[in-house]
């Protein structure tokens, strides 16, 4: 079969896939997003196992017609973010449920559900819904994020005036072994203003979100999201954001099971004097596949990024790690640190990585490097003539491997409940 052919397939696939899916309808504006999204969509076609950056994580329980199913996993454990002040906003399937959040209402914070936004004639979410998922799909296409922005359904609209105070959390529950989740937020920074959202939750049988997210200038935006609890979930995420001149993004992810994860991360930075740092601590154990593909690009002056992503593996569980950095010409003074590293506790896992450079300015330090290996067998050698069971002592020895993507979360509260998660998750998969 020539390549010509193969796309046609792939493209005729992608026609049936979608054929009887309805656009949701909404304003002029929003409709238009939405056909052009799938306009997109139908011409890239949706991914196979064949293309670049999908080679090393099948595709095809993503695309299919019907979600996969997936157990409801119970739990007695204290939620996510429990003890912080925050406000609630709860969706059950993909479904937002209004009893269960909190009033919409902040200072400095406007709330809106996506559905009710996308149905107003003038708003401002006009300006972004799909724009950056958009500007994405270059170099590297994610039409996945495109098929999000035509049929997504549910999600939040969010602007940030001033500095709010008290952190948004986005719950999702888990009620059906069935459902199939399509979320989309689009988050907007005014000039100084700042931000935190955090994540939890397993959200559904299949999950797919789309989070855009402008950071105007001399903003501060903070992201911290759990992924976890339901083991048979699949999903995939999209974290797309544009930065601005003299403005901070922060975003680190925490993954606990999941038989099928891929956190897609699309950066922009714009302006002069801004940073973007975005972390991952991922633990897996048997059927366990977790896939972090990230690209950052930058278009400014003396502008930082950090990708720093660490990965726990035992009992055949297996890694991605597929990150870049883009520099533009122009964008001197450019600082860009990346590392991707695994830890496996035995020789059935498996951790792939591709980390790149792009450079077309000549006053850069950009650097990048991978490795996997095992327990330091010294170090716990060590540990154990001083009387810590081996047991214990791997555990300590994995928290340290994982503390400097831990590192990355600034709110030290927050850092020490994810380091106690984390901690809980080895006692009960320890060997």
């Amino acid at each position: 079969m020539t390549r010509a052919q193969q796309l046609q397939r792939k493209l005729d696939a992608t026609a049936t896939r979608v054929q009887g899916m309805a656009l949701p309808q909404g304003a002029g504006w929003a409709n238009d997003a939405r056909q052009d999204a799938l306009s997109r969509l139908l011409s890239m076609g949706l991914p196979e196992g064949r293309d670049e950056y999908w080679r090393w994580t099948r595709p095809d329980t993503l695309t299919v017609q019907d979600a996969p199913q997936a157990a409801v996993f119970h739990v007695d454990e204290t939620p996510m973010f429990d003890a912080i002040d925050r406000l609630k906003i709860v969706f059950v399937d993909g479904v937002f449920d209004a009893e269960a959040s909190d009033d919409l209402t902040g200072e400095n914070l406007e709330v809106m559900r996506l559905s009710d936004a996308l149905a107003t004639d003038i708003h401002w979410a006009a300006e972004l819904y799909g724009k950056i998922e958009i500007k994405s799909q270059v170099p590297v296409q994610r039409p996945l994020a495109a098929m999000n922005t035509a049929f997504a359904t549910d999600g939040v609209v969010i602007r940030a005036t001033g500095k709010v105070a008290r952190p948004v959390n986005l719950i999702y529950l888990h009620g059906s072994e069935t459902s199939d989740a399509i979320l989309h937020h689009v988050i907007k920074l005014d000039a100084g203003a700042e931000l935190t959202v955090l994540e939890n939750g397993p959200a559904a049988a299949r999950f797919n979100k789309v989070m855009e997210i402008d950071v105007a200038d001399g903003a501060s935006f903070h992201h911290v999201r759990t992924q976890g609890r339901d083991h048979e979930r699949r999903a995939v995420t999209h974290l797309l954001a544009t930065i601005g001149k003299e403005s901070l993004f922060k975003s680190f992810t925490m993954t606990a099971n999941g038989v099928l994860t891929r956190n897609e991360v699309y950066l922009e930075i714009n302006g002069d004097d801004s940073m973007a740092h975005v972390a991952g601590a991922a633990m897996g154990d048997g059927a366990f596949h977790h896939d972090d593909t990230v690209f950052i690009t930058h278009d400014a002056e003396r502008g930082e990024s950090r990708q720093v992503f660490k990965k726990v593996l035992r009992n055949g569980a297996k890694g991605i790690f597929q990150g870049k950095i883009l520099v533009k010409d122009g964008a001197q003074k450019t600082d860009g640190y990346q590392i991707s590293q695994a830890l496996l506790l035995d020789e059935d896992s498996q951790f792939l990585a591709k980390p790149e450079l792009e450079i077309y300015a000549d006053d850069v330090i950009c650097s990048h490097g991978s490795t996997v290996g095992a327990i330091d067998e010294t170090a716990l050698f060590y540990m154990q003539s001083r009387g810590v069971g081996r047991k214990e002592a791997t555990n300590l020895l994995t928290l340290a491997f994982l503390n400097e993507a831990i590192e990355e979360i600034e709110d030290e509260a927050i850092s020490a409940d994810i380091l106690s998660r984390l901690e809980g998750w080895l006692s009960r998969h320890g060997r």
